[in-house]
């Protein structure tokens, strides 16, 4: 899918940037036409001599050296590009980008071109937590550029945490996908819940979960790549919905329920990928709470089980369950299966590393009423929600296009 196909590969200066030359590599073995832009910090960790030979094509790095053919080069190439790829996309790129700076080759190209844009972030956790940075990449995924990973685990700097940029097979992967995925369900309309409710106790404190929201909002990347009409009912996080996607905020579980059931009749697909909390404090308190050294005892009352509702309510809907456990998770999860009436069920034991609440990665096993059961290796929640895509188009009967 990849043949013919000119990519332009921008390369900022990170560390990462030896990870580079793997996914020049990796295009040119699938027969893309690699064009490579360096910035001046980038041949600090990597040299042009190396993505030359790799890319077979000249390195471009001076906005203002003698063209190596006679045109304006950076808008030549920002024209010529089939898609752009910036990896590692480092903070300091992607601040240029939100911000329409253009004082190099690379920030030039990307202003001037009308190519889709992707992004593989790459800094240091603090960095890539920094409010800054996150605006920034809220903003450049408004207006439409898709970002790749970052990756979590040990980084140059001696840290741990989110930041890592994303692994060359999975950009590759994630291209391969843009170019052959195809609408197989557009006409399609689809719901996912995400992210974790919040039931007050007074107007200061509520009870919650861990959940994240990452996982449901995956989904609804993955269904709106799809094709699918997307809307996402998402509890508090501070996640950008992504592109394309209709969100709607709630609060409560019982805010949550009352926009599901309000939309289910007209959905073709429902994903309940958030974290609803099973119970409510029975009394709100109008004014905060005061410490006065005594216990305290908060009477609960249940929720509505919104994917039993469902699962009772459902006609020709698929509807998709998560399952996260901490113990006895086959069994707790197939049970789960077949009370609320799923189509398809995820599971995954939260207390693995890798799989648990806040990871940008999951560890998941499919299950189906049929007793099958399809067991994945840690994976970006991204690439767990393409896999459950596909499956519900395998359920409605959509071919998809391999």
């Amino acid at each position: 899918m990849l043949a013919g196909r000119k990519i332009l590969v921008g390369v900022s200066g990170g560390i990462a940037a030896y990870k580079t030359a793997d996914l020049v590599s990796r295009l040119r073995k699938l027969h893309a036409e690699v064009h490579v832009v360096m910035t001046q910090s980038a041949t600090e960790f990597i040299t042009p001599l190396t993505l030359r030979s790799l890319s077979a094509n000249p390195v471009y790095i001076d906005l203002f050296e003698e063209p190596k053919v006679w045109n304006v080069e950076h808008i030549a190439l920002a024209e010529l590009a089939d898609v752009v790829i910036v990896a590692p996309a480092t903070a300091n790129i992607l601040a240029k980008m939100a911000t329409g700076l253009a004082d190099d080759f690379l920030s030039t190209v990307l202003l001037a071109t009308r190519a889709p844009i992707f992004a593989a972030p790459a800094m240091n956790h603090a960095m890539y937590h920094h409010p800054a940075t996150q605006r920034n990449l809220a903003i450049l995924q408004e207006r439409g550029i898709r970002l790749i990973g970052p990756d979590s685990g040990f980084q140059a700097c001696g840290t741990d945490g989110d930041g890592r940029m994303s692994q060359p097979e999975e950009i590759v992967e994630t291209l391969l996908r843009f170019f052959q995925i195809g609408n197989y369900l557009k006409g399609k309309k689809a719901l996912v819940t995400a992210g974790g409710t919040q039931e007050p106790l007074d107007p200061v404190r509520y009870l919650g979960n861990r959940s994240s929201g990452r996982m449901g909002y995956a989904v609804a990347q993955a269904l709106q790549e799809a094709g699918a009409e997307t809307i996402l009912v998402s509890a508090p996080t501070d996640l950008s919905a992504p592109r394309g996607v209709a969100r709607v905020s709630v609060q409560t579980a019982l805010e949550m329920h009352d926009e599901v059931l309000s939309r289910f009749e007209d959905m073709d697909i429902v994903v309940k990928a958030a974290a609803v909390a099973d119970y409510r404090p029975a009394i709100q308190a109008e004014q905060k709470i005061k410490k006065d050294g005594s216990g305290r005892i908060i009477e609960l009352v249940p929720n509505p089980d919104i994917l039993a509702e469902l699962g009772h309510k459902k006609k020709s809907q698929v509807l998709i369950g998560f399952a996260a456990e901490t113990e006895n998770l086959l069994i707790y999860a197939q049970e789960k299966m077949k009370r609320k009436n799923v189509d398809l069920l995820v599971a995954n034991d939260v207390t693995k590393q890798g799989a648990g609440f806040g990871s940008s990665t999951n560890i998941v096993s499919f299950l189906f009423p049929d007793g099958r059961k399809i067991d994945f290796p840690k994976m970006s929640k991204l690439e767990v929600a393409r896999h459950l895509v596909k499956e519900i188009a395998d359920i409605l009967g959509v071919k998809v296009k391999e």
